[in-house]
């Protein structure tokens, strides 16, 4: 099997790291980081690219000699150039360039000096004495670094945006609360940007006495350790293990400082050349006239994306890799947002395995504002989850039928279905043709290889009464890995069947990711913003769901459950693969929104 984008961009990460241990030029480092970066933003795979014969030198970031070594890669399962680079230096030292403290020349001399190639044995050469003997580290660094490992295998290299950002959130509203001064605080980093996972939370804010924000951070109850307690940065580790690093800045400069801190590294490192071609520099403090020196400051980002000629960009597709051509080409999409969305399409009762009465589940979703609902427990095939047998949904689709008069709301039956091993339905045909809405999901046999799944999800796709393949890839971040399938295969499937792909919003699915979502709306699927809610709290997390289309650089006319309520009905009484007529006129704006 052809290696996938991200581990292409993960070959490219460790040669980067490499070479800055040996010495390298540093530009031939950032030469292989920015390829890195930019090649695990792609939403279609390097691989197809390179069989259909593109020119992967058109990639920003990519040029002639990385070219050559992704096609190396993808052709012979490994890159010369990189087996000897790890001939050359100690066994073991990338494992080390993790480790939050230590970089790659760092780690080097780890490995060299003291013979250390393991997380464990850092720890111990730290605990020992033996780390801060090592040039130009000393004691306090050494103990800095193993205050670090502990958080680090406390809670593992990065955090489920779903864990991180309640916490930032708790953090932002407890310093309020003891500092009711505080101007904006906003965290800023991958938590801004709304990645799926999260390194450190990273706070950029203002205040008029900044000393006084950094005292309230290290007296939270939460606070375990405190790293860094300074009057403008202040870094502690919480209960969970995150490291939260507070950052205070002037108001006047304020802009310069969230935009510098939300990053991503390769948006900044595109906008500051850029800059550079009009003879200006940027940093955290505001932008600089490289020829007269004087410095310009910027109190939010509008104004300093605008000094650079060009308009705000949402922090959501901030990656380095097509915004800032769309934006100089006025063609920055109109995102996506909360407000946008019209209906829930996957909610789950205790007629399943949900915690809520039904009654419960269409007041709450009603009260968020929809026009329409699914209802769509479990089906019975799993024999778990409390899944309906065919009498039980039948008894189910009677009294929705029966509750409809009670409610403003549209209450549509649903089912979430299992897809079995074969690809065939969990209900037999006459059911799933009583229903409004047909969620289809895969819930077992989740070892199949490649080739036998792909065929599983388009028999699917094809069944008349499968209106959304629920969470596609079946992940859950940070606890199981997705199934493998052909993405291009089973997306260009759900274009021809006129099926919709779920993002699921549950934050420890994601699922489509932003990449796939990408791809997905580049042909034409529909996609459908779905919270999978067990509990009548859940529907707040559609937040989740709606950064991952901001992301996928989706608009509403992208997402299906914008649709009004009678434009929804229209869609899901239309036969397949006829509904694609009332999306697309939708889409090129032809039909009421």
């Amino acid at each position: 099997m052809a290696p996938t984008n991200e581990q292409i961009a993960e070959l490219f990460e460790n040669m980067g790291s490499l070479l800055e241990m040996k010495g390298d030029t540093i530009f031939k480092i950032r030469a292989y980081q920015r390829a890195a970066r930019t090649i695990e933003q792609l939403s279609s795979p390097l691989s197809q690219a390179l069989e259909n014969g593109e020119d992967l030198t058109k990639i920003p970031g990519v040029g002639k000699a990385i070219s050559e070594k992704i096609a190396e890669f993808i052709g012979h399962g490994q890159v010369s150039a990189y087996e000897k680079l790890l001939e050359e230096l100690p066994p073991g030292v990338l494992d080390l360039k993790d480790i939050p403290g230590i970089g790659p020349k760092t780690a080097m001399a780890i490995g060299q000096e003291l013979g250390i190639s393991t997380v464990e044995g850092v720890a111990e050469a730290a605990a020992d004495g033996r780390l801060a003997g090592l040039p130009r580290m000393g004691q306090k660094a050494a103990d800095s670094i193993l205050r670090h490992i502990q958080a680090f295998q406390a809670m593992g290299s990065r955090t489920p945006i779903g864990q991180a950002l309640p916490i930032a959130e708790e953090v932002i509203a407890a310093l309020r609360e003891q500092c009711p001064d505080i101007g904006p605080m906003f965290p800023a980093g991958s938590l801004r940007r709304w990645e799926e996972t999260i390194g450190d939370i990273d706070l950029i804010g203002t205040a008029p006495n900044p000393e006084a924000v950094g005292d309230a951070l290290v007296k939270l109850p939460m606070v375990k350790d405190v790293l860094v307690h300074g009057p403008k940065k202040t870094s502690v580790v919480v209960e969970s293990g995150m490291q939260i690093d507070l950052r205070i800045g002037e108001p006047g400069s304020f802009g310069a400082l969230l935009q510098y801190f939300t990053g991503s590294q390769q948006h900044n490192i595109r906008l500051r050349d850029f800059a550079q071609r009009q003879g200006l520099s940027l940093n955290e403090y505001g932008i600089t006239n490289t020829e007269t020196g004087k410095v310009e400051e910027f109190a939010d980002e509008e104004s300093f994306y605008a000094r650079l000629g060009l308009p705000w960009m949402p922090p959501e597709i901030r990656t380095g890799l097509y915004e800032l051509d769309a934006s100089l080409e006025e063609r920055l999409p109109g995102l996506v947002g909360e407000a946008d969305l019209k209906g829930d399409l996957h909610l789950h009762s205790e007629w399943s395995d949900g915690n809520d009465p039904i009654e419960l589940m269409i007041e709450a979703t009603a009260a968020q504002g929809y026009e329409y609902m699914a209802l769509t427990d479990h089906s019975a095939g799993l024999g778990v989850a409390n899944g309906l047998t065919n009498e039980r949904l039948e008894s189910q689709i009677a009294l929705l039928r029966s509750l409809q008069e009670n409610y403003d709301i549209m209450v549509l039956c649903g089912s979430e279905c299992d897809i079995r091993a074969n690809g065939e339905m969990d209900y037999p045909d006459e059911l799933l043709a009583q229903l409004d809405v047909v969620v289809a999901s895969v819930h077992s046999a989740m070892g199949q290889d490649q080739a036998t799944m792909t065929a599983r999800m388009i028999k699917a796709m094809e069944h008349p009464s499968v209106t959304i393949i629920g969470h596609l890839t079946t992940r859950l971040l940070g606890q199981r890995e997705p199934v493998e399938f052909d993405l291009e295969a089973v997306l260009q499937a759900a274009r021809d069947t006129g099926t919709a792909l779920e993002i699921n919003a549950s934050p420890e699915r994601l699922d489509l990711r932003d990449t796939h979502a990408y791809r997905a709306r580049e042909l034409g699927v529909p996609l459908a913003i779905n919270t999978d809610s067990h509990h009548h709290t859940h529907l707040d997390k559609r937040r989740f769901g709606v950064a991952v289309a901001r992301r996928a650089w989706c608009q509403p006319e992208d997402i299906l459950n914008t649709m009004s309520r009678e434009d929804f009905l229209e869609f899901i009484r239309m036969p397949k693969p006829k509904r694609l007529e009332i999306f697309d006129r939708r889409r090129n704006g032809t039909a009421p929104a």
